[in-house]
């Protein structure tokens, strides 16, 4: 099982901060884990889509959606942050 966290607004979105999920063999990246979710909750694929949305695996961030999350125990996204 992985741990799914959801922070800021998308955590809104989803209704929940946190799931456990079965991630399938055929789930292997960043992208793949987007459609999955997407898959399941069309908004909320569109909101962990959205442009500077940031991605941690196992509490380091990912440079880029081909970043692996086979054998991720947590995977973090995170809405972009306002300063000011």
């Amino acid at each position: 099982m992985t741990r799914i966290l959801f922070f800021g607004r998308l955590r809104d979105v989803a209704g929940y901060s946190e799931r456990d999920l079965e991630i399938p063999d055929t789930v292997a990246t960043v992208t793949d884990l987007r459609a999955l979710l997407s898959a399941d909750d069309p908004e909320l694929g569109d909101a962990i889509a959205a442009r500077g949305v940031r991605v941690a695996v196992n509490q380091s961030f990912c440079l880029n959606e081909l970043a692996s999350v086979r054998d991720a125990r947590e995977i973090a996204f995170m809405s972009p942050l306002s300063g000011g």
